[in-house]
């Protein structure tokens, strides 16, 4: 299932599944996370610091005071994955306000992709999306796939900030930005729901690797007023 296996750097192994980005190819990185996962808690296995899925990838971190890259890629090489055993993932609603306040490049979405403001949000709200991985920034899900009809590049000249809470589209994906910063995603809307809680040890993403996505759009009262009784 992993195509190659080679070291990055001296104290990371880079599991390579191949190029396609789609569900099929995101499960099987998925459920090497999940065993690998599994077998650090168990002490099956020592010395791993940190595993980093993408949506084609896994990078295995370690220390090489406890252990080194062929015997991490040995046990990796040995790993039993049953891949007829489907993942449980979470089905999570999030509302989302497309007020022009929020809905930043809907200028640009509209002369792109030649679609009218009200059957861009008809094509991105009628989808159901799949969390491929989170990063970039701390529990940022990004999610696809985006109906082909409008799919569009980055923005040329990123933004210096990105609020927290906006729901941007780039290319398949659409993503949610968790804290404010940089970015040049094309911005359609912003979320009143938390999706990365610092302050939490045990959960502190909502939306993780495998789940499912669906959108719902509020209006700008309701966006104002959905945090009041929380």
């Amino acid at each position: 299932m992993i195509k190659n296996i080679s070291n990055l750097g001296d104290a990371a192994v880079y599991c390579d599944f191949g190029k396609e980005v789609n569900e099929e190819i995101n499960f099987k990185v998925i459920s090497y996370f999940n065993k690998i996962s599994e077998l650090i808690k168990s002490e099956e296995i020592k010395g791993i610091l940190n595993l980093t899925p993408s949506y084609n990838k896994l990078i295995v971190s370690f220390d090489l005071s406890i252990t080194k890259f062929s015997e991490v890629k040995k046990v990796i090489e040995k790993l039993k994955i049953d891949t007829q055993k489907k993942l449980s993932p979470n089905n999570i609603k999030i509302p989302v306000c497309v007020d022009d306040r929020f809905g930043l490049d809907y200028e640009r979405l509209v002369k792109a992709t030649n679609q009218p403001k009200e059957e861009i949000l008809e094509l991105f709200f009628k989808k159901e999306y799949f969390c491929y991985m989170t990063g970039f920034i701390a529990g940022m899900p990004f999610l696809g796939d985006i109906d082909k009809k409008i799919r569009l590049q980055r923005l040329e000249t990123p933004r210096v900030k990105v609020p927290k809470g906006a729901v941007g589209i780039t290319e398949q994906f659409t993503n949610i930005y968790t804290f404010e910063s940089p970015g040049g995603w094309n911005i359609i809307g912003k979320t009143p729901t938390k999706i990365f809680d610092q302050l939490s040890e045990k959960q502190p993403t909502l939306i993780n690797p495998g789940d499912k996505v669906l959108f719902y759009e509020i209006n700008k009262k309701e966006y104002l007023r959905f945090n009041e009784n929380k």
